[in-house]
């Protein structure tokens, strides 16, 4: 049976072979234009998602057994920003790779252990962790994309996963993403395989009783809107009926 974790490591190695592919053919010009991400070129952006797979992939080894150097984050994120764009490029694919064969090297014991990623109360199961991971991912690989092709969409297969973990073990990363008192009514919203209840909190759902509001959009769109990344010129398509406005909703998930 597939479980959530091998479709977690499925999507990330998705994530990561259309990257791959991508990044020996960006120009100077391309990585250092502007990305998804309003504040970040696009080699910028794969800064970010190749220093946080080497972050990452540290605990992970760490639970697996590996002997690890240290090295606090700080000084990671520096030698990163330090690079060169072309650098930053080629390093993300590296390190990304190796996050990758890291996790899909854990034995069937090491994959039930806890991952004690150094930024929650408490270590948690692999599939929160890779699930942190693929939201990062997913996002930020469409940050990379969009900022060469205006139509890049985010992995619909992600999209249709991180759906489904927000509505479970990913659950609490609302509570620091959503602004419920953005809206001051409750709503309740059908979305593709789900909905997103909005009450004094935000809450992602599997199914949604008397819906007070559609989204008429795909599951990446959803995931984008999630995240922020729902902007009038990256929204055609997309539509919001009912008692709330997909501006209103913009306001509820301002972006990360």
């Amino acid at each position: 049976m597939t479980t959530l974790v091998d479709r977690a490591v499925a999507a990330l190695r998705a994530n990561h072979d259309t990257l791959a592919a991508l990044v020996p053919t960006l120009t100077e010009q391309q990585l250092r234009g502007r990305s998804g991400a309003a504040e970040w070129t696009v080699a910028q952006a794969l800064s970010h998602l190749g220093s946080g797979a080497e972050i990452s992939r540290k605990p992970i080894a760490i639970a697996a057994g590996e002997q690890v150097e240290t090295e606090d984050n700080q000084s990671i994120w520096a030698r990163w920003n330090a690079a060169s764009p072309a650098d930053q490029a080629a390093a993300f694919v590296k390190h990304d790779a190796a996050y990758l064969d890291t996790v899909q090297a854990l034995s069937a014991e090491q994959r039930d252990r806890q991952i004690d990623l150094g930024i929650l109360p408490q270590p948690v199961p692999l599939v929160v962790a890779l699930g942190m991971r693929l939201t990062e991912v997913a996002n930020h690989s469409w940050d990379v994309r969009v900022g060469v092709d205006p139509s890049a969409t985010v992995d619909p297969e992600s999209a249709e996963l991180l759906v489904e973990l927000f509505g479970g073990p990913l659950a609490f990363l609302l509570g620091f993403a959503g602004k419920a008192d953005r809206v001051e009514r409750e709503v309740r919203l059908a979305i593709p395989g789900g909905g997103i209840q909005i009450t004094d909190t935000v809450t992602v759902t599997d199914v949604v009783d008397d819906p007070t509001a559609t989204f008429d959009g795909p599951a990446e769109a959803v995931v984008r809107l999630l995240s922020g990344r729902l902007g009038a010129e990256h929204a055609v398509g997309v539509s919001v009926t009912g008692n709330v406005t997909l501006d209103e909703l913009r306001k509820v998930f301002p972006g990360y």
